[in-house]
C-alpha cells in the first residue's frame, strides 16, 4: 500500500486525511519526512512536492496528490472497497460541495482568521488590534451558526453516514473546543455541534487522530 501523508501532525488538513484513512481502514505514515529525509516547511524541497508550499501531500506508490478534498476522492477511487463517497449523484454532489465549502470558507473563518490569530503556533511579529479580534470573533460565530443549522439533527454532517465533510470539519471543531476561554464556542448556542463533536471524537478514527 505504502501511503504517506506529508505534513505536520498538528495541521487540521493533515488530520483530515488521517481521519479519512482511519475510516477506510488504511495503514499510513505521516510527518514532515519523505523516504527518511526531513523536509523543512516551504523549503525548495517542499515546493517540489507542492507548488504552493502547502500541506498535506499524499504519496501512494509512485503517485503524488495534493489538496485535501482531492486526496480524499483519490483514496476512494484507489481503494473502492472502502469507499466513503455516496453512489447517488445528488448525495455525492452534496458531500463534494460541503467538503469544498468547509475547506475554503469554514477553514478561513475559523482557522485562518480566528484560531491562528488568538492562538498562533508561533509568536506573531505584531499583536492584532482589538477591532481585528472582534471582527474575527463575529465572523467565527456567524460561521458556526451556519454549520449548526446545516448539521441539523444528522449524525454526520451530510446525513447519516460519515463522509469527507466530516473529516474536514472535525479537526477544526476539535481545536476550537479545546481553546481555553475562547469567545466563539458557546455550548448553549451550539448544542448540535457540541454533540456532533463528541460523536466524532468517540469514533475509532477520532480516538486514533484527535486524542
Amino acid at each position: 500500500m505504502n501511503l504517506h501523508i506529508f505534513g505536520p501532525g498538528f495541521s487540521t488538513f493533515v488530520r483530515s486525511v488521517r481521519l479519512y484513512c482511519e475510516e477506510k481502514g488504511l495503514q499510513y505514515t505521516y510527518g514532515m519526512e519523505l523516504n527518511g529525509q526531513a523536509i523543512a516547511f516551504r523549503s525548495p524541497e517542499h515546493l517540489e512536492l507542492h507548488p504552493f508550499g502547502k500541506v498535506p501531500v499524499l504519496f501512494h506508490e509512485k503517485h503524488k496528490v495534493f489538496e485535501t478534498t482531492t486526496i480524499c476522492r483519490y483514496l476512494d477511487d484507489a481503494f473502492p472497497d472502502m469507499c466513503l463517497c455516496p453512489e447517488d449523484p445528488y448525495e455525492k454532489a452534496n458531500v463534494n460541495q460541503w467538503a469544498n465549502a468547509l475547506a475554503l470558507y469554514a477553514d478561513y473563518a475559523l482557522v485562518r482568521r480566528y484560531l491562528l490569530v488568538v492562538a498562533p503556533p508561533v509568536k506573531p511579529a505584531s499583536t492584532p488590534c482589538p477591532a481585528e479580534l472582534i471582527n474575527a470573533e463575529q465572523k467565527a460565530i456567524q460561521m458556526l451558526a451556519k454549520l449548526e443549522e446545516q448539521l441539523g439533527d444528522h449524525a454526520c454532517f451530510c446525513g447519516a453516514t460519515y463522509s469527507m465533510a466530516d473529516a474536514i470539519l472535525t479537526p477544526i471543531l476539535d481545536y476550537l473546543e479545546r481553546l481555553p476561554g475562547n469567545a466563539v464556542w458557546v455550548e448553549q448556542q451550539l448544542p448540535k455541534l457540541c454533540a456532533y463533536l463528541l460523536h466524532m471524537r468517540s469514533r475509532r478514527s477520532g480516538l486514533a487522530v484527535l486524542s
